[in-house]
């Protein structure tokens, strides 16, 4: 088979982070603007590559202090550097559907291993618009990929505590990413 390239598609693709906070609830972030893409060869995963870029300076939990402060030096210190990124390609299959994904994950300069637990959704032909023409049929497939990050690990280490030991922000933040990939019309 012939490795296939899919690019990200940014307006369908998109991150999210879950941290508990003041101990009793937990706390939801969006990022968009994902660019990258997965080169991939069904029969021959270990030559697979992903490259992405998360947009960090665009966080949004519906709450504008607070996305201010996760702007900040504080936590993501998007001054100095604005965008997340993710490269690998070691890939493992765990069925039909489910790989074991492992790359160098960077926040905020900082890049540590990383395995995102993938699961593949699928593949569709649908519709391609470009400059309000329509350009026919293109294919897309569907990933969502999940991990578990100690936020220490890359240097966001604010905290403050609260009664009884607890602390505002957990340690551990659980990260989803939801990619819709278009298939590039030439193979590699």
């Amino acid at each position: 088979m012939t490795r296939r390239r899919w690019t990200f598609e940014p307006g369908h693709t998109g991150a999210e982070f879950v941290a508990r906070h003041m101990m009793v609830t937990f706390v939801r972030g969006q990022l968009k603007n994902i660019q990258g893409f997965v080169e991939v060869d069904p029969d021959d995963l270990d030559h697979t590559r992903i490259q992405a870029t998360i947009d960090a300076t665009q966080v949004y939990t519906g709450q504008p202090e607070r996305d201010a402060h996760l702007r900040s030096a504080d936590f993501f210190d998007v001054e100095n550097h604005p965008t997340w990124t993710f490269t690998g390609g070691r890939v493992q299959q765990v069925s039909a559907t489910e790989f074991e994904v492992t790359g160098e994950l960077t926040i905020r300069g900082v890049t540590r291993l990383a395995t995102f637990h993938t699961t593949y959704l699928g593949q569709w032909d649908t519709p391609w618009w470009e400059g309000g023409r329509d350009l026919g049929r293109r294919r897309r497939a569907g990933f969502v990929a999940r991990t578990r990050i100690n936020r220490h690990e890359f240097g966001v280490s604010w905290n403050d505590s609260v009664d009884r030991g607890g602390v505002v922000v957990a340690d551990t933040v659980d990260v989803t990413v939801d990619v819709e990939g278009v298939l590039d019309p030439v193979e590699t």
